[in-house]
């Protein structure tokens, strides 16, 4: 996996991914969107963490600068 997320979108999925899973957790998303919440949420996270998302490679996109 080659990294294709720059260090602000890395930091922004992280912060979004946290904030759409505490949305989830407080209740504040019921039923299935809470689902949805917790599925982008745990997304966001892991793509940023690892530096990869798997659509930006699909439609080769990439905000890193090599």
């Amino acid at each position: 996996m080659k990294v294709n997320e720059a260090a602000w979108d890395r930091i922004l999925r992280v912060v979004v991914g946290i904030v759409f899973f505490f949305l989830g957790i407080t209740g504040a998303a019921s039923g299935a969107w809470m689902w949805v919440v917790y599925v982008l949420g745990v997304v966001l996270l892991l793509t940023g963490i690892t530096g990869f998302c798997p659509l930006f490679s699909l439609f080769h996109i990439s905000t890193h600068k090599a």
